[in-house]
């Protein structure tokens, strides 16, 4: 199986050296917040890092943004607990599910969902057409990307010439390129881009709906602290000040419609879960 993986180098304050999660009351330390890698690490810092500024001044528990550099790797670092506080959606994994994040907070966007997608003037027209095709994904541990699209060709029979492109943008920048005929996507990552790069593009397939990443947290992280962060969250879009940092963290990606955080459970993602016991895709974990 061919791979091709992004090349750009990981910003240096994404590189933080945190080590596992161990909570120490005398030397009140920054907790690490991993969130799963779906753009550059350039453009995941942007967008994430004056929202955890903020969430830290009001809930007065510092955050430090921690990403890891491929999917794969997010995912060992969940199923290890190596971040306090998580952006994603790989703690639902089945093999993941033992490191015990509890889910607090979600985006209120609507969910989304997996596409296969062409484009606008490709002669591609169905799934079958992909028969034998070159196909690019993100990476092996992408859900919306990866996940659900190749389980539904597997389950049409549709065998394909996978590569992989090392995050989601990286598998529509391949698909722009023409260096491959179709891509597995994250619907709303897809909009995006396609606005932000002007590229038109169709859809051959796409999944049912999904919740898209949960804000949790490890248990490990006293009740209290994860109360603090989590107000911090939810209030953040009401607040005049709040509101202009998800304004400008939305302008760097493009987005129409800035984030709200609204509270969430576990259960609420009982169908991701059901999807990660049943698939017939092969989960690669580190």
């Amino acid at each position: 199986m061919k791979k091709w993986v992004g090349a750009a180098s990981v910003v240096a304050l994404l590189l933080l050296t945190l080590g596992t999660p161990n909570w120490s009351q005398s030397q009140p330390q920054p907790l690490s917040f991993g969130v799963i890698i779906w753009r550059s690490p350039t453009l995941t810092a942007q967008f994430w890092n004056p929202i955890l500024r903020y969430v830290s001044d009001k809930s007065g528990v510092l955050l430090q943004l921690k990403v890891a550099q491929t999917g794969p790797e997010h995912t060992a670092m969940v199923r290890r607990g190596d971040y306090h506080f998580l952006y994603s959606n790989h703690n639902f994994i089945k093999e993941n599910e033992e490191s015990g994040y509890r889910v607090f907070a979600r985006s209120q966007e609507e969910a989304g969902t997996g596409e296969i997608v062409v484009l606008k003037d490709s002669p591609i027209r169905s799934l079958a057409d992909l028969q034998g095709q070159e196909v690019v994904f993100p990476h092996t541990a992408a859900f919306y990307g990866y996940h659900l699209p190749m389980d539904a060709l597997l389950r049409k029979g549709i065998q394909v010439k996978v590569h992989f492109a090392g995050n989601q943008e990286g598998a529509m920048g391949q698909l722009k390129a023409g260096r491959a005929i179709a891509a597995g996507v994250n619907a709303e990552v897809m909009r995006a881009f396609a606005q932000r790069e002007n590229i038109a593009y169709r859809t051959l397939w796409s999944s049912e709906k999904y919740l898209s990443l949960a804000l949790s947290a490890l248990p490990s992280v006293p009740a209290d602290t994860v109360k603090a962060v989590r107000e911090a969250f939810l209030k953040m879009a009401d607040d005049p000040e709040g509101a202009k940092v998800l304004a400008a963290s939305a302008n760097v990606l493009k987005q129409a419609t800035p984030m709200r955080f609204v509270a969430s459970k576990d259960s609420e993602f009982d169908n991701m879960r059901k999807f990660y016991r049943t698939t017939l895709v092969k989960v690669e974990l580190q």
